[in-house]
């Protein structure tokens, strides 16, 4: 591991990225947050799905 050079192309990075603007986050928040509902919706249905085959009641 060459520590320098790893440390000069951290820097550079950093000296590239911009703070997003407003318009910006507000899509990349939606389209989180509509990830997140969609990975929960498929966790309920899986859930729904093996309550109704197991006949149990769940948690």
């Amino acid at each position: 591991m060459d520590v320098p050079y790893d440390l000069t192309s951290y820097v550079r990075v950093l000296k590239m990225a911009t703070t997003p603007t407003r318009e910006e986050f507000l899509q990349v928040a939606k389209i989180a947050g509509l990830g997140i509902l969609f990975v929960g919706f498929i966790g309920f249905l899986i859930g729904t799905t093996m309550m109704l085959l197991t006949g149990t009641g769940g948690v």
